[in-house]
């Protein structure tokens, strides 16, 4: 699993040429698996989020989590986070998670969060996808599952 974390000020999701979600101050999570990944390695990752400190308290220092600024999520499925260029021009998305058990690890990692206390927003998985976002810093971590061994 491997997640693109961005602190923001405002995120939406468009589909269709339509506003489909947004959120204000919180992270916009691109999400994605691979083989392999399963309820084991979302409650890893889930937990890991919920706990990071990565926005800023009075003195400048990150130092304060996700709920202790009562942020929000906006999570979008990204199955591209797993596209190998090692070979030729165009990448290939072979270690990508097959569409359904991705499907079914997505909705629960955000069904995960929300048991949290998040405010979790999605946009349609498998859909095109127009993103925007007001990056905080700006402030991106990228965490793969394969780190938190």
């Amino acid at each position: 699993m491997k997640i693109v974390l961005q602190n923001v000020l405002e995120a939406n999701v468009k589909i269709n040429g339509e506003l489909y979600n947004e959120i204000n101050r919180g992270f916009l999570l691109l999400v994605g698996f691979k083989e392999g990944d399963d309820l084991e390695t979302v409650n890893k990752v889930a937990k890991k989020i919920t706990k990071l400190r990565v926005f800023m308290d009075e003195n400048g220092k990150t130092n304060l989590s996700l709920k202790d600024i009562n942020g929000e999520i906006l999570s979008i499925s990204q199955f591209t986070l797993y596209g190998d260029i090692s070979k030729g021009n165009r990448p290939s998305f072979i270690k990508s998670l097959d569409f359904i058990k991705a499907k079914e690890l997505y909705e629960y990692f955000n069904k995960y969060m929300e048991s949290e206390g998040f405010l979790v927003k999605t946009g349609i998985f498998g859909e095109d996808m127009k993103v925007s976002l007001v990056n905080d810093g700006p402030f991106t971590l990228v965490i793969d599952s394969e780190d938190l061994k």
